[in-house]
């Protein structure tokens, strides 16, 4: 099986990587930056203490790199979806798997409607942080669930240590990350790393209100949440309020990052990069307009980092919580 990563980035590279070290027939499609840092091969480390190399991957700059290939894995931004299903129609064969593995809960239908045949939705439950030129590191737990479709190589992840969890209906497993990813806003803003973030009850109690945000309107909605984590969905946020000797002994598992991980948004706004709230944040926003409802924590949540692309200001918890609370007053 010929597999074509289309987005080279953090994920791509790294689930690429894995595929790549477990023997499998892989090619990274990405921008010439991303060349240049993978010319020497990848270094494929985890917070478990796992180590893969490989050497030099076969690298295609233009979706004609996917042509030939059995299975496509998107793992570009929320935001090119529409734009890369165009490009990559073309190039696709008749048979080909297409599986999105990127945040947010729409992706799938986009590249669907673009590429004009069915995307399997799929979900990166971890972190992933870049270490240096070519080598990418798995910070924190959680694994890979994406649909059923007999075309997977279920026994190729499983040697590449990602065994896949396959899902009937993936939508829960996709609004129950979104609801995880509430946290991406907020550390952006903070400027701290995930676990030292996460330490912190003020900023805990910033993602709480999100989260409860998110769960209502999913609620109303009559959208169940898949439990991703020891503890249900809904119980999430008042996990997150408790005082911070109780949050570790009920909750540690969720301090058990990489001590250097960030979110993807903090690395977004670290490298000058347009942030991924409309994926994220927004689609709180999205479902809160189809109830006739308002999102008013979300929607300030993305107006912060949305200032924050344009300076290095960061905020403390006290500060954020404060902000926060307000705009949920009105």
């Amino acid at each position: 099986m010929r597999i074509a990563i289309y987005g080279a980035g953090l994920i791509g590279a790294y689930v690429g990587g894995r595929l790549a070290a477990a023997g499998g027939d892989v090619v990274l499609i990405g921008r010439a930056r991303s060349r240049a840092a993978l010319a020497g091969g990848l270094t494929l480390t985890d917070y478990r203490g796992a180590r893969m190399t490989t050497g030099p991957l076969p690298f295609a700059e233009g979706p004609e790199g996917a042509s030939g290939a059995d299975l496509v894995l998107i793992c570009v931004k929320s935001q090119a979806s529409a734009s890369v299903a165009r490009d990559l129609r073309p190039h696709l064969a008749p048979g080909a798997l297409v599986v999105s593995l990127q945040n947010g809960v729409s992706n799938a239908a986009v590249l669907a409607e673009g590429l004009g045949r069915p995307v399997l939705p799929g979900m990166v439950g971890f972190n992933v942080a870049e270490q240096g030129p070519g080598h990418f590191h798995q910070g924190s737990q959680g694994g890979l669930h994406m649909g059923v479709d007999p075309r997977l190589p279920l026994d190729l992840f499983a040697r590449a240590g990602l065994p896949l969890t396959l899902h009937a209906e993936m939508a829960p497993v996709l609004w129950a990350k979104l609801l995880m990813n509430l946290n991406n806003a907020v550390n952006a803003l903070s400027g701290l790393p995930l676990r030292e973030e996460l330490a912190t009850r003020d900023f805990r109690r910033c993602l709480a209100l999100a989260q409860e945000e998110l769960l209502a309107l999913c609620a109303e909605a009559g959208q169940p949440l898949a439990r991703l984590t020891p503890l249900p969905a809904g119980f999430l946020p008042k996990v997150l309020r408790l005082p911070d000797p109780l949050f570790r002994l009920i909750a540690g598992n969720m301090l058990k990052i990489d001590p250097l991980a960030r979110s993807s948004m903090a690395d977004d706004l670290a490298l000058g990069r347009p942030p991924e709230l409309d994926a994220i944040n927004g689609e709180v926003a999205r479902l809160a307009a189809r109830l006739n409802r308002e999102a008013p924590i979300n929607a300030r949540l993305t107006q912060l980092v949305e200032d924050a692309t344009t300076t290095a200001d960061r905020w403390s918890g006290e500060a954020l919580l404060a902000d926060l609370q307000r705009a949920r007053a009105g």
